[in-house]
C-alpha cells in the first residue's frame, strides 16, 4: 500500500468515503487521521456492517463514489465472504466490518492517540451490543 497522487485531497476522499457508508447504512463510522503516525497512509476509516453482504455492498458503494470523482483505489482485500473488507484509497485506507470482527481486532484502541473524529450521524457503538 503507498499512498497516491490525484486531484483529490485526502479530507474529500474522507468526505466521499463517509457519505457513501451514511448513504449504505453503515455503522459507527470513525475517520482517524493518522497522518503523524504512518507513512503509508493519511486517514483510516472504520465502518461497522451488519453482515457479509452489507459489508460487501459498502466496499462496491464506497469504490463506485470514488471512481465517480476521479479516484482509482489501489486495492481491495477481503472481498466475498470476509468479516473484514479493506479498501486502499491512497490516502485513505477503509476497513469494514462486522461487529464481532471490529471488536475483536479493535483497531480504534491500536490507534488510540492519533486524531479520532465520528461521522456526525454515527453514533457510538459498541460492538456486541447491538
Amino acid at each position: 500500500m503507498t499512498k497516491q497522487k490525484h486531484n483529490i485531497s485526502g479530507e474529500e476522499l474522507v468526505e466521499l468515503t463517509k457519505a457513501a457508508l451514511e448513504d449504505i447504512k453503515a455503522h459507527d463510522i470513525l475517520v482517524i487521521d493518522v497522518k503523524d503516525k504512518h507513512s503509508l497512509t493519511d486517514y483510516m476509516v472504520i465502518a461497522t456492517g451488519t453482515s457479509n453482504r452489507q459489508i460487501n455492498a459498502m466496499l462496491d458503494k464506497v469504490r463506485e463514489s470514488v471512481k465517480a470523482r476521479g479516484a482509482q483505489p489501489l486495492g481491495e482485500e477481503g472481498k466475498g465472504e470476509s468479516d473484514w473488507v479493506l479498501l486502499d484509497l491512497g490516502d485513505v485506507i477503509v476497513h469494514m466490518m462486522t461487529a464481532a470482527a471490529r471488536q475483536f481486532y479493535d483497531l480504534e484502541r491500536l490507534w488510540q492517540g492519533a486524531e479520532l473524529s465520528r461521522a456526525a450521524s454515527g453514533a457510538h457503538h459498541t460492538p456486541g451490543h447491538e
